[in-house]
Formats: C-alpha cells, structure tokens, sequence
C-alpha cells in the first residue's frame, strides 16, 4: 500500500477554525476520505502504509496540542508511512453519538480495518475511552489508553464527579462500557498516575478486564501533555504497533523524566508539601548534578548552608522564679 512518491506536509497552523476546517476536509479528501457525522463529530482517513493508527481527538486539542495545528496521526504518516483515521470531536463528547457508532458500523461493513496489517487505537481522557470502547471493531488491534474513563454511567462510577455536564449522556447502550470492549483486542495499555486517585480507580477497571497498566507516578493529571514534552509519546506508539511495548520497554522509555523539567518541577512541589526534607535534599542534589537548573541549584546551596550550620536552639528561655 505504501506509495515512496508520497507527499503529506499540510500545516493547519493560523487558520481561523472554519478555514482550518474546510482545509482538513480537503487534505483528507485528496488522501483518503473526510465525513462529517453529525453536528459534533467528523472523521478524516489518510491513506498509506498497512499499519493503520486510530485516534480520538478534540478540535480543539489538535488545534493546541500540534505546532502544525493537525491531527495528532499526520506526524506518524509522514514520518512512519503508516495510515491514519481520525475520529474528532468538538469539545469533549466521550464520542457518544449514534453518528459515530453508525460510522464504525460502516467501517466493518465495507471490510476497512481488514485491509491493515496492524491497528492502533489511542486516546487520552475521553479520547481513552474511545479507544478502547471502539477498538472492538478491528480484533486484533493495539490499544493504547491515556487517563481513560471506562464509563461514565453514574450506577457504576458514581465515585466519578468530575464531569456533571455528562450525567445525562447515555453509556449504557453501543460501543458502552469500554474495558468489556477490550475482549477483541491482542493488546491493550492503561497510562495513569496512581496518584491521581480517581485516574486510578478508572485505570483499576481496565486493568481488571485485562489491560497491562503503565504507571506514571507523580506526573499529574495530564498526561498527555507530559509524554509529549518527554518526547516519547510517538516513540510509544511505534512500541504499540511493533508489538514491542511492555511494562519493561515503557519503564525505559519514562526514564526521560530525569531531564524534564516540568516533571522535576512538580516532584519538588510534592516533597516540600509532604515535608520530605532528605528526599528533598536528595533530589535537588541529583538534579544539579546532571543538568543546568538553576531553581534546583539555588535551593540546593540554600539547604546545604543550613545543613552546615547545624541544628538552631529555638527553645524559648524560661525564668526560675
């Protein structure tokens, strides 16, 4: 399928969104196919290689998110010669839309996933949801899963009150409860943050039908975004599709968390609320021992001048009377 005379350099970036729109719909057009579904939804296909990546992914994050203002999935064609179909949502929908479900419907009847060799799933948030609830439409396929809800029905996950604009939003019908559609799959990966306690009851859930957890401790409620700035996010879903990904390989692959500052940052941030002074010491003398970070050093020459002078006598003086 792959064609070496392909070129895919499109750049989305300042359009104005019904221009930047209307130039998505004309690129996937000329590559593959683009379908409106309904007033929230859209899909957009680009056609290459046979390893076929799915993503689930908001307007407005690809528009955020990307330097080229485009779907996440347009890197790894140009860059890996694999295909691309993006399901897209306007605001976060969880992608529950008998449009969307009629979409994938369609998918099979035509025989669309049968045509690739290998299929990744990937979402982050509802978008994890996604990948997993509908990732039953190609067996055999990867999924990959950042911070998903595994479903949003209050009878199971009324624990859940983050999101109370979804209360009315059915889960309970097609395409539902999302860790029972992992059965199809060869392989699947929950990322989550144990620490994130609400992440992780949802991640428990995945986990329980089957999924290999991927633990990010300590890096926060976004993900996502974390991976990225790591620059290991793409490098993970070639993992995913080579079907080399694994706890071991990932544990490898999140020691770039040594040298992001971001996440150093809010290390700091937890040992001093937690009053873990060593570790705090010790962390701040690793960190300005391998890299130029000048927070790090500044509170390092501070704790360790204090440390020199020895323990103060605070105690108040009392009188004998």
């Amino acid at each position: 399928m792959q064609d070496d005379a392909f070129n895919f350099d499109p750049d989305l970036s300042d359009l104005p969104k019904g221009e930047w729109l209307s130039e998505l719909a004309a690129v996937a057009q000329e590559n593959g196919f683009f379908r409106s579904l309904g007033s929230k939804h859209f899909s957009a296909f680009v056609q290459r290689g046979d390893t076929l990546v799915v993503t689930f992914e908001t307007i407005e994050g690809m528009r955020s998110l990307s330097p080229r203002a485009e779907p996440m999935g347009w890197k790894l064609v140009r860059e890996q010669g694999w295909s691309h179909l993006c399901i897209a949502s306007n605001g976060d929908t969880w992608f529950r839309d008998p449009h969307v479900y009629g979409q994938f419907d369609q998918l099979i009847d035509d025989g669309f996933f049968d045509q690739f060799e290998t299929i990744v799933f990937y979402g982050a948030g509802p978008g994890g949801y996604a990948a997993a609830a509908f990732s039953v439409a190609a067996p055999g396929s990867q999924v990959v899963m950042i911070q998903p809800q595994a479903t949003l029905d209050p009878r199971v996950t009324e624990w859940d009150t983050r999101f109370p604009h979804m209360r009315r939003t059915e889960f309970t019908s097609r395409y539902a409860y999302a860790p029972d559609m992992l059965d199809a799959c060869e392989k699947s990966f929950v990322l989550f943050d144990p620490t994130e306690h609400l992440d992780g009851m949802h991640a428990a859930l995945f986990i329980q039908a089957g999924a290999t957890p991927l633990a990010m401790r300590n890096a926060g409620n976004e993900l996502q975004t974390a991976l990225m700035r790591m620059k290991i996010l793409f490098p993970l879903l070639t993992k995913a599709a080579d079907h080399t990904l694994n706890r071991e390989t990932f544990a490898k692959m999140y020691r770039a968390r040594r040298k992001n500052r971001t996440y150093l940052r809010r290390l700091l941030f937890i040992l001093d609320a937690k009053g873990r002074d060593e570790l705090t010491y010790l962390l701040l003398k690793n960190v300005s021992s391998r890299m130029r970070a000048p927070l790090f050093s500044r509170r390092l020459a501070k704790l360790e001048k204090k440390r020199a002078a020895g323990p103060q006598n605070d105690a108040p003086e009392t009188t004998e009377g």
